[in-house]
This record gives C-alpha cells, sequence and structure tokens, in this order.
C-alpha cells in the first residue's frame, strides 16, 4: 500500500494537533516528496513508489544508510520512519537543489570531491552495491517482463565483461558510496554540498562515485581531470581510465533502468527516450578509440 500524504501525517503522534502545512515537491523520478512544515518547522517526507523492487531498491538498506549518511555530516537527519509504508521523515536543509549549469561554475569539482571524501570516510553501509551486479538483476526483469532494451545492447555485453575483468586485476577498496549522482541529488546551502537520496546507495568502488558524478554531470575532460585531483590528490592515467570505465558503467546500468521504468513507471517522463541517449553515449564510448586504452592503463 502507497500511503497519502495525509496518511503519512496522521500516523505521526507528536504531529497530532499541531499546525501542519503540506506542499509537494516536484522533484523525483521514482518517489513522492513534501515538504511539510509543523509549526512552522519545515521536513522533508518520502513517500516511495510502486514496484520499485523491480529497481533493485531495498528499504532497509536504505534506510539505514541514509542514517549512517546522516553521521557523516553529509546527509540529513532522520527524524521519522514509518516502517510499514517505507516512509521517512527528514529535516529540512535551507539550500537550493543543485543543477548541471550550476555545477558549470569554476572551483565545483573540489566542492564534489569535498562532499564525497566526507561520505566515503563516515561508516560502512549496510549493503554491497556493484553496477555489474545490478545490471544484471535488471537484464533479469528485462526478460522476464518482455521489456525491449536500446538496439545493440546486448551484442557489447562481452565489452561489459571485459570491464569488470579489467578493474579485477587491481581492485580499489570499496567505501560506502551513493552511486547515482544526479546534479539534483545534491544540495548547496552556501557553504557546503549535501548529497541526498540514498535508493542505491551501498559500498563501492570509489572511482564509480566519482565516474557516474561525472557523467551524470556532463564534465569534460578538463573537470574529470580536476575531480580525480582534488579527490584523490594526483590524476594518474590509470584512476582517470578507470573513472572512464565506470561512467561507461554508469551508462550500462541506468540504461536497463530507464528501460524498465518506461515499461512500469506511471510517471508522465520520458524513461524510454533517456534510456537510448544513455545507450547511445555508452555505446559510442565502448566503440571509442581510447576503449583499449583504457583497460590496458587500469591493469597497469
Amino acid at each position: 500500500m502507497i500511503p497519502s500524504i495525509e496518511q503519512v501525517v496522521a500516523a505521526i503522534p507528536a504531529w497530532a494537533g499541531r499546525d501542519v502545512h503540506t506542499q509537494p515537491i516536484p522533484a523525483g523520478l521514482t518517489n513522492r516528496n513534501y515538504r511539510v512544515d509543523v509549526d512552522g518547522t519545515p521536513m522533508f517526507v518520502r513517500i516511495p513508489g510502486a514496484a520499485t523492487e523491480l529497481l533493485a531498491v531495498d528499504r532497509g538498506n536504505e534506510i539505514y544508510n541514509t542514517r549512517a549518511a546522516a553521521d557523516a555530516r553529509v546527509g540529513p537527519e532522520v527524524l521519522y520512519h514509518l516502517p510499514e509504508w517505507d516512509v521517512f521523515v527528514l529535516a529540512w536543509i535551507d539550500a537550493r537543489t543543485m543543477s548541471n549549469e550550476a555545477f558549470a561554475a569554476s572551483g565545483e569539482p573540489r566542492r564534489v570531491a569535498d562532499a564525497l571524501r566526507l561520505l566515503h570516510a563516515g561508516p560502512r553501509f549496510h549493503d554491497d552495491f556493484d553496477m555489474f551486479r545490478t545490471a544484471e538483476y535488471y537484464l533479469h526483469v528485462v526478460d522476464e517482463r518482455a521489456i525491449r532494451v536500446p538496439a545493440g545492447y546486448r551484442e557489447r555485453l562481452g565489452q561489459v565483461r571485459r570491464i569488470e575483468a579489467a578493474f579485477a586485476v587491481r581492485p580499489l577498496p570499496s567505501v560506502p558510496c551513493h552511486n547515482d549522482l544526479l546534479a539534483d541529488n545534491y544540495l548547496d546551502d552556501g557553504e557546503r554540498l549535501w548529497v541526498v537520496d540514498y535508493e542505491y546507495s551501498g559500498n563501492n568502488d570509489p572511482t564509480f562515485e566519482l565516474g557516474n558524478t561525472c557523467q551524470e554531470l556532463g564534465w569534460d575532460d578538463a573537470r574529470i581531470r580536476e575531480l580525480c585531483t582534488a579527490y584523490f590528490g594526483e590524476a594518474p592515467d590509470g584512476l582517470l581510465a578507470r573513472m572512464r570505465l565506470q561512467m561507461i558503467m554508469s551508462d550500462v546500468g541506468w540504461t536497463l533502468w530507464a528501460a524498465i521504468q518506461a515499461a512500469i513507471s506511471s510517471i508522465d517522463y520520458d524513461f524510454w527516450g533517456w534510456a537510448d541517449e544513455r545507450w547511445a553515449r555508452a555505446g559510442a564510448a565502448i566503440d571509442g578509440p581510447d576503449f583499449e586504452g583504457w583497460l590496458t592503463s587500469v591493469r597497469l
């Protein structure tokens, strides 16, 4: 059962008899989000969407990791949790939601690196995240439900396996990662960046986190290098190649996520166009002139 915001408000005893105002937040591609003001104090309410298990979302893992991120002082505090509905209420952060345009400003890669190092140094997350396994799960869902995928996807799965084999030669220690760093999962309070929405979070290779956010933010070579240097203190070819291949893996996995959403979601959004665009980008990188060199560099 997916509750209404009125049911959520009624289910929190501390709000009984108080002046409560709710306002939907037009953001997110899976869940329903609200600002709720209780006696003038703003809070954030997240009500999960339907059938998110098909998208590999584990709500127990999510709430555990949301609390861990708050302990790391990079995510908002969890104020209430209604486990029967997987609803939670977070402390409101007075901040602007970031965008790709905002991230085009000078100095943003360092600010992103500062936020991610804070998250990655925090408490371990509940579960691990591996985009290779997640993509396999999505492909199972696609096959089970006869969901279409972009042309050429299956033909390049052999190259995906080569990426995984290359990473295995010199694996990096996993850290608590968000794994889905679109621009609007960053909030800017004027001093620092916060990171929100831990649906796909898990312990992972940090270069996936870096590569994923570079891909989502549309950063060019100079900004990719700047983020690598700000995070690691250097930008050797091996780390840059690892980030580049992780950018491909980000698109490999989220292409299928979008294809599934196109089939199951009731949200008015062009998920199929999003899947097609991502796969075109991933396929171009796999077929591009630098792919073999990246595979070689991560092994050295």
